[in-house]
Parts: C-alpha cells; sequence; structure tokens
C-alpha cells in the first residue's frame, strides 16, 4: 500500500513539473511573439554638407515631438571621454579617427543605445556622413534618408552668418572641411538619400518643405 502511495506521489510530483515546465515554455513563446510583433522605431536621417539647412529642418520634427540626435553631439560626447578640447580641429580628426579604428557605421553604433531609450516611434538623427551608419541603424530600425540640399555659395554665407567658433575663416578653410565630409563618403549618402529637400531660400522656404516632406513619411508610415 505505501509503495502504492509512494508511486502516485512521484507521478503528481513529475506531472506537477512537467505542466510548470509547459507552462513557462507557452508564455516565453508568447512573450517572444508579443516582441517580435512590436514595431520598429523609424530613424530618420538627415544628412547634408555643412551649412545645408540640417539643423533647421531638425528643428521642424523636433516641434513635433520627435527626439532629435545630432551627430556632432555624440563626437564631443566621445571627446569629453578622451578629454579632449572641443575645437574644430580636435573634433574633425576624432570624427576621422573613429572611423577608421571602429570602421565607418562607428557613430551609428552609439546611437543606437540612445535611439532604442528614447520615447515614441520616430527619431531623428541629424549629420549622418555615409551609408555605413545608415546600413548600422537599419539592422536595428526603418530608415528614412532626408537630404538637405544647398549650393556652396549659399551653404558659405550661412556659415558665415553663424559666428560660431567653428564657422570658415574663409573660401580655403570652407573648402577644406568640405573636402573633409565628403572622405567619408557623405556624397554617395546624398545622392542615394529618400528625399530631398532644396534649400536656397528663405528659412521660411526650408520649414514649409520639411514638413511636407515629414507629413508624407509619417502618412507612408501609418499605412504600411
Amino acid at each position: 500500500m505505501s509503495t502504492n502511495l509512494h508511486m502516485t506521489d512521484f507521478y503528481n510530483t513529475h506531472k506537477s513539473i512537467r505542466l510548470r515546465a509547459i507552462t513557462a515554455a507557452f508564455l516565453n513563446r508568447r512573450e517572444s511573439s508579443l516582441q517580435s510583433t512590436k514595431p520598429k522605431k523609424t530613424v530618420l536621417v538627415i544628412v547634408g554638407m555643412p551649412g545645408a539647412g540640417k539643423s533647421l529642418a531638425s528643428s521642424v520634427m523636433n516641434t513635433r515631438g520627435i527626439p532629435v540626435f545630432v551627430s556632432g553631439d555624440i563626437i564631443r560626447a566621445e571627446a569629453r571621454k578622451r578629454k579632449l578640447k572641443f575645437t574644430r580641429k580636435n573634433l574633425g580628426e576624432l570624427m576621422l579617427k573613429i572611423r577608421k579604428e571602429e570602421g565607418m557605421g562607428a557613430v551609428a553604433k552609439r546611437l543606437v543605445p540612445l535611439v532604442e531609450k528614447a520615447n515614441g516611434e520616430f527619431v531623428v538623427y541629424e549629420g549622418a556622413r555615409s551609408v555605413e551608419e545608415v546600413d548600422q541603424l537599419r539592422r536595428k530600425f526603418r530608415v528614412v534618408t532626408i537630404a538637405i540640399h544647398a549650393s556652396r555659395e549659399a551653404r558659405f554665407r550661412r556659415l558665415q552668418r553663424r559666428r560660431r567658433s567653428d564657422r570658415p575663416r574663409g573660401w580655403a578653410d570652407f573648402a577644406e572641411r568640405d573636402n573633409r565630409e565628403l572622405g567619408v563618403g557623405i556624397a554617395k549618402l546624398i545622392a542615394l538619400a529618400d528625399r530631398t529637400v532644396e534649400n536656397e531660400d528663405s528659412k521660411d522656404d526650408l520649414k514649409r518643405r520639411t514638413r511636407r516632406v515629414l507629413q508624407v513619411v509619417l502618412k507612408r508610415k501609418k499605412s504600411s
């Protein structure tokens, strides 16, 4: 009799363990399924040469409540870690150095955790400089590239008017900065952009065109 009770207890215990295992497996599969159906965030990548109007375009998107991350801020954060002064020369050289050490997608790699923590479905990344950066982001997110285009003359005038510490001292300085940007592959990224916004006119014109493009992008996302 005791043997039968012992065997009954054994089978009941074994059955209980199996049920717990099956329940746990079901919950894990359900959680995994929920995670896989969670919509990907969309990164709106704003690209353009210095002085094209990237910051103004980004500010338009920011007024819609979309968080904005700037490549220059990521470089400055890295410079702070390395205890470098924020000079145009130091930041420019650091931009090239980390790309040489870690690959052309190095800045985007630093951006990924910031995007993951950001609230909302959309995020703006202002100042991408290479196709590799976009490829890095596409591994985790949906990406839409928007190029802001302006002539060299218009960009030079704007940079001079800014009166910032990193403004070009003259045309030669401006051309050197352009060449540095082109050296990391920005021309190809601009050429392959999903959308292009011209900026040869007033600030209000750029704002209006940016709002129009943003409206199209948001509408497409809702319908997809």
